[in-house]
């Protein structure tokens, strides 16, 4: 199966050997983004409200780059350094799907690139 990158300059560069968002067949991979500002690259000020509306920003510009939206998206991973965010990120994930909802994984982990305290990743189709 071929595999084509997804390239946007919408978002930050990645700091790693990583594609921002894969599409293979009828999918479209999106890698983890955290809420990092697409001008400067660094994680943005603010809590875990700040930063998951800053990650969908950051994943819809990624989305739009392949001609996709929210609507298109059939899974979610998100990763919590603090399970006691769950509801505050959860609020504003609430705001961008409409149902029926993708299924979703929410994993507590240790620890972020960049320090953040929320990482999203999503396929569509």
């Amino acid at each position: 199966m071929q595999r084509e990158a997804i390239v946007t300059d919408k978002i930050a560069t990645s700091a790693g050997p990583f594609s921002a968002a894969i599409k293979s067949g009828d999918l479209l991979f999106l890698s983890g983004q955290t809420a990092q500002d697409p001008q400067s690259g660094d994680l943005i000020a603010g809590d875990v409200t700040a930063q998951t509306e800053q990650i969908f920003a950051n994943l819809t510009a990624v989305l739009h780059a392949a001609g996709k939206t929210l609507s298109d998206v059939v899974r979610v991973g998100v990763y919590l350094t603090n399970m006691s965010d769950f509801a505050a990120m959860n609020a504003v994930y609430a705001r961008y799907f409409t149902a029926p909802y993708p299924a979703r994984s929410c994993i507590g982990v240790a620890s972020l690139p960049l320090r953040a305290v929320v990482e999203i990743d999503l396929i569509a189709s």
